[in-house]
């Protein structure tokens, strides 16, 4: 199987837009995504986002919708990604193509962040979704980390190395709200200057080995202390001792 071409993406894309505008039940739809900012490249999926008039058609809208996808498509399978208000139906077409079809009641149809584009009816005023919390990564990241050093106690080596995985996740999530970069999904980490990701390459697990999953414990506990001291040197002073014993098993 061959992978999708640009060519066929945008005629899918275009077809899925007119059928939205001869849609009765759609108030609104929009391109979303790389595509609505311009940067869509040879890898891009299609993201379009729809508003439902009636809150209590959105189930029949959808049911509809994969149906076509299916149909007309070929779809091979789909999931679901709720998100607030919003449902994310994401299918995978033949050549890996993959195609994201968000709905929500036209009461809350509006830009979550700068990539909407809105091609027909009408959208609410945007309401960008805002960043996580750095004290919530913290949070999760110790709690990994937890996870991480009784994993490794007891023998337990590849759910260590999920956790110490984990640490690293949230670590390089608190690095990129420092940049002010996107902290979700690992958006914005090909934009951390290399001097602050490099270190990282230290926490990547290279064997379900004790030895070098302690090795890699131990140094995304120091990157955690040092991103913890950017956001608050007195959470840092609070929580460096206990974080430095976890990597001392």
């Amino acid at each position: 199987m061959t992978m999708f071409t640009p060519e066929h993406r945008k005629r899918l894309r275009s077809e899925l837009l007119a059928r939205a505008a001869a849609d009765a039940r759609i108030s609104g739809a929009a391109i979303t995504g790389s595509a609505a900012i311009g940067r869509e490249d040879r890898w891009s999926d299609v993201d379009l986002a729809f508003g439902i008039a009636d809150p209590g058609a959105i189930p029949a809208v959808m049911a509809d919708w994969t149906a076509h996808m299916y149909e007309r498509w070929g779809a091979l399978d789909h999931v679901d990604v709720p998100a607030g208000s919003w449902i994310y139906r994401v299918f995978l077409l033949p050549g890996t193509l993959q195609v994201d079809l968000a709905f929500v009641a036209a009461a809350d149809f509006r830009p979550l962040a700068e990539s909407f584009h809105l091609i027909s009816g009408t959208a609410r005023e945007a309401a960008p979704i805002a960043a996580p919390k750095a004290g919530s990564l913290i949070g999760m990241a110790w709690l990994f980390g937890l996870h991480a050093r009784s994993s490794i106690e007891r023998n337990r080596l590849w759910q260590a190395e999920y956790m110490v995985s984990g640490v690293r996740d949230y670590t390089l999530a608190l690095a990129c709200l420092r940049f002010g970069r996107p902290a979700a999904h690992g958006r914005g980490l090909h934009d951390l200057p290399p001097e602050v990701v490099k270190p990282f390459e230290a926490t990547l697990v290279r064997a379900i080995d004790t030895g070098e999953i302690r090795n890699a414990f131990r140094a995304v506990i120091e990157l955690l202390i040092r991103e913890v001291r950017f956001v608050d040197e007195s959470t840092a002073g609070r929580l460096e001792g206990e974080l430095r014993s976890l990597g001392c098993g």
